[in-house]
């Protein structure tokens, strides 16, 4: 199997079926790694591409070399056939003959080699807008996953490991604060109290005390 027929093989394939296989793992990691062998591919291509531009450029100068050659032959051929040079004629039709028929043949070849460059540069095209729709669908997987996290930890937060809702952990901890504040209220007005008695008690006269604590 030729690399470019693997290549289109690689990139052609069902995108979503792929991904539906591999998002039952880790969807983003596994695209990642997906793209970037996409990329290697594409990137391959594109050297490709370039090196058969290169040779379509060479296949011209050589073109144009033989037509240049040619018609300089052609003409020296008819120079030499004027002056009766029998032999420089006969060199000179030789070498335009040569010319000319290579000159056919580059133009063929040449002609070949700019039609598969342009079927190439199309269907190289046509693999970065494939990738071009992966980066896409990876920004979506991207704000699915995020949505996902953050519904997940917005849950852990609204609700306990047990289920229970977080409300229900707030009302316990607001009545326990309640409860705590009772005390500390109460645990304050009892030694309020006991200090104030205790020092009315001392203020009294001796006579008062004592009837106060034979009553």
């Amino acid at each position: 199997m030729s690399l470019f027929t693997r290549i289109k093989n690689t990139i052609a394939a069902d995108f979503h079926e792929v991904l539906d296989k591999k998002e039952q793992k880790n969807p983003i990691s596994m695209l990642n790694q997906y793209l970037r062998d996409c990329e290697k591919e594409v990137d391959k291509v594109r050297l490709l591409v370039e090196r058969q531009n290169i040779l379509k450029d060479e296949f011209v100068r050589e073109y144009h070399q033989a037509n240049q050659l040619a018609g300089k032959r052609k003409h020296q051929a008819e120079i030499a056939s004027k002056a009766d040079e029998s032999e420089l004629y006969e060199f000179a039709e030789r070498e335009y003959q040569q010319y000319e028929v290579r000159a056919k043949q580059l133009k063929i070849s040449l002609e070949k080699v700019t039609e598969d460059l342009t079927s190439l540069e199309q269907k190289y095209e046509g693999m970065k807008h494939k990738l071009k729709d992966m980066y896409i669908k990876r920004m979506e997987l991207m704000g699915r996953e995020n949505v996902a996290r953050a519904n997940h930890r917005m849950n852990q937060v609204l609700e306990s490991n047990n289920g229970v809702p977080s409300s229900s952990r707030f009302t316990e901890m607001e009545s326990y604060l309640e409860r705590l504040e009772h005390q500390v209220n109460s645990s304050y007005h009892r030694h309020t109290i006991d200090a104030r008695i205790a020092q009315i008690e001392k203020e009294l006269p001796n006579d008062e005390k004592t009837h106060s604590l034979s009553s």
